[in-house]
């Protein structure tokens, strides 16, 4: 909390010194991102970020902070809830403290189009909204799986003997199929491999080239399981002194943030081939070894998400899950 405060009163002396003459109803709205500038997650927002600092002119400006190194990212999500900053891009494995349902976002067997068509968006809102007096405005991320990348052979859905490096998204799957797991922040990951003290990791489709992890990677396990969550979301009490210009054009950029995951199948497929040409190779289960890896990743997630939210995962896998 002694961060926090430090980091408002920061923030609001830079706001002073660097506010500029703008149209009287333009509201600038201060951002930070969990992910390092410029990186594949990264990108999707600083995208939106331009086309709203573009097109919002005399409604919206969104003033992007940094990355990591402006608030960490495990503090990202207190930082917004409080109103330390108005916007974050982030992902809900580093909230989970304030938002434990939100474990079930990599579990959705549906886009965010059609969430926000069967009220699955309406649920996820209302969580956020009375958890972390946030307002959730888009997601990205759809069509982006994660992968366990290991540097011993799997062959089977089975872990045993592995040490793996995980975070809480795939932490209860991996134990489930008897892999033993160990947690490090993401910039000790290439280390952790180097000195073999982990024999691989769970993450992403995408990104892996961005961190240098492929030079201490052997190979990749297929299929991928689950969808990567990646959401911005605004301090609840900004988002409702907005006026309704101002929320109608936030919500019009976050229909378009969410149209580009559909660009996720072709970075995907790119990034494959570069993991191809930096010499991992890919252990692919098939039939009943992949039926298994997939109904144990799903099952164990649901499962995670009954222990930590009782009350709200019947609803949750209601609306997000096909199962």
């Amino acid at each position: 909390m002694k961060l926090l405060n430090k980091l408002a009163a920061a923030l609001a002396v830079g706001m002073l010194f660097s506010a500029a003459p703008v149209a009287a109803q333009e509201v600038t709205l201060r951002a930070v991102t969990a992910f390092q500038p410029g990186s594949t997650v990264a990108r999707p927002f600083e995208r939106f970020v331009e086309k709203v600092n573009a097109e919002g002119k005399g409604l919206v400006k969104i003033n992007l902070i940094g990355g990591p190194s402006a608030i960490p990212p495990f503090e990202i999500g207190n930082a917004v809830s409080a109103g330390v900053v108005d916007m974050a891009f982030v992902t809900t494995a580093f909230y989970s403290n304030l938002l434990p349902e939100g474990d079930a976002l990599k579990l959705s067997d549906y886009t965010m189009q059609e969430l926000r068509k069967n009220g699955g968006w309406e649920l996820i809102n209302e969580l956020h909204n009375k958890k972390m007096n946030t307002w959730y405005l888009a997601r990205t991320g759809d069509g982006v799986p994660f992968h366990l990348y290991v540097n011993k052979p799997v062959t089977k859905a089975d872990l045993s003997g592995l040490t793996l490096r995980v975070t809480p998204v795939y932490r209860a799957f991996f134990e489930a199929l008897n892999g033993y797991s160990i947690q490090t922040p993401p910039s000790e990951v290439y280390t952790t491999l180097e000195r073999g003290v982990a024999d691989g990791y769970g993450w992403p489709i995408q990104g892996i080239l961005d961190l240098g992890w492929h030079e201490v990677t052997k190979a990749r396990v297929d299929p991928g399981f689950y969808n990567v969550d990646v959401n911005v979301l605004l301090n609840l009490d900004k988002w409702k002194g907005l006026n309704d210009d101002q929320r109608a054009f936030l919500n019009k950029m976050a229909e378009w943030l969410e149209s580009i995951n559909a660009e996720n199948a072709a970075i995907n497929a790119e990034e494959v081939k570069k993991q191809a040409a930096a010499g991992m190779t890919v252990y692919t289960l098939e039939g009943a070894e992949r039926e298994k890896w997939l109904n144990t990743a799903r099952e164990a997630g649901w499962a995670q998400v009954m222990k930590v939210a009782p009350d709200s995962a019947p609803r949750l896998r209601e609306k997000l899950s096909k199962n």
